[in-house]
Formats: C-alpha cells, structure tokens, sequence
C-alpha cells in the first residue's frame, strides 16, 4: 500500500527560520534508513507561505502569501518544474480549470536551501508543488469526480511529454487517513493536557497549512503511522497527516 505522510507548517517555519541542524540530521538519517529499507520513495519540504499563491477554481490567483489556512484538505498534487512561481501559476491554471479546484503553489525547498551542497550555477529551474484541495464532492467520490480525474489524466499526459511534470498523485478520501493534531489541539480531558494522540478521519477542513510530504510503502495504515510517529518526534508539535494515495 502506498501512503502520503503530511507534515504541517509552525510560527518557526512561516517566520523563514530554517530548521534546526538537529531536524536536518535527524530527519536525514530517517529518510535514508526509509529509503534502504524500500519504504521511503520521495518527499519534499515546502517554503513558507510568504513565497506561495492560491488560485481559485476559475484559475485566477486570489491571494498570494503570507497567509494564514482556509481549505488545506487535498484531493491531489503535482511537482513541476518552472523558471519562477509565475510560470508556476501559469500552469497551475490549467489544474484549476480542469479539476475544478483551488490550487496553492509553492517552490519546494532544495538540498542547496538547507545548506546541504552548493546552489547549481546558471538559470536551473526550480521546482514547484501544486496542492489541489479537497471539497464535499471529492470526498463523495461518484461520477462527478470520475469525470474531472479523466481530464486531469490528460493533462497529467500532456505536461510529461513537456518535461514539465516532475510526478502527480491522487489522495483517497480523509475517511481512511488519520491525523496527528499539535498538543495544543489534540488536548483534553480525556486524554490530558498536551497529550497527543492519533484521531481516524473523515477530517473538517483543517487549517494547518502543510509544509512538507513523504510518499511510503508499507503493508497497513498501521505501519505508515508507526513511521508517522518517529517523523513527528523529529519535526516537534506539527500536525501530522497520514493519507491513503490510490
């Protein structure tokens, strides 16, 4: 089975503070124990909203960051590669009009941005991830949905034989995902204050908005949590999400 493990983003993140030497360690050596053991096959880290866009369903941009979260259920993603955030838009557009949904575009953060290996030389275009929000109607399903999926595998089609789609995935519906809330969110009396614990969906539309991904494969849902946990131990108080792709 494949799962999607969403982290969200905190006030460290949206101030533009890069994250800890600590977080970039540990997390590294979690990918690449993930990635031996053929669990992990790709994630990416997402710049602060201050560097992102939302369009709505007719494709028109309507706010560009900072913000704060609205609508951060998604349905699907794409990672494209483009020159800069508005030829990224451009192209996110076109998912927009086709799906009938609000985009958020946001350049992905690179191996250079962490200080990791030098910044390639010359004009490298970089990458960006669309994040395609969820509604009634795609946790439904139904004909409607099937229809709108029919032509984003069109499209899907069309930007790889442009070399522009990088990878493209589609999310089951939040009644088979779980959510790791921070402690502030997640407390209560039943549980104790500050005391975190996982809640199976349908989820509301949550307003956190996401800052990274990791894609696994894994035998359960219970095995995409247990690696769900060590990825929070690392981040600290973020919301995690745990989502079935199909």
């Amino acid at each position: 089975m494949r799962f999607i493990v969403m982290h969200k983003v905190d006030a460290h993140m949206e101030s533009g503070g890069p994250p800890s030497q600590d977080i970039i360690r540990n997390m590294g050596a979690l990918v690449q124990e993930s990635i031996r053991s053929h669990i992990f096959t790709t994630g990416a880290g997402l710049h602060r909203s201050a560097r992102r866009a939302r369009l709505d369903r007719g494709g028109k941009v309507v706010a560009k960051g900072p913000y704060s979260g609205a609508n951060e259920l998604v349905d699907s993603f794409a990672m494209i590669r483009a020159a800069s955030l508005e030829e990224a838009i451009e192209r996110a557009r076109e998912f927009a009009r086709v799906l009938d949904a609000d985009i958020e575009v946001g350049p992905v953060v690179e191996a250079w941005d962490l200080g990791v290996m030098p910044k390639p030389t010359g004009n490298t275009p970089g990458r960006f991830l669309l994040l395609c929000k969820g509604d009634a109607g795609t946790e439904a399903g139904g004909e409607s949905l099937a229809a709108r999926r029919a032509k984003l595998s069109a499209l899907v089609d069309a930007l790889k034989k442009e070399g522009v789609l990088l990878m493209s995935d589609r999310l089951a519906p939040t009644s088979r995902g779980s959510r790791l809330a921070s402690a502030g969110q997640g407390a209560s009396a039943a549980t104790g204050a500050g005391k975190r614990s996982w809640v199976d969906g349908p989820f509301a539309e949550s307003k956190e908005l996401i800052a990274g991904f990791s894609v696994l494969e894994l035998p359960s849902k219970a095995d995409a949590i247990a690696w769900a946990e060590r990825y929070a131990a690392v981040l600290g108080d973020n919301e995690v999400d745990v989502r079935e792709l199909e």
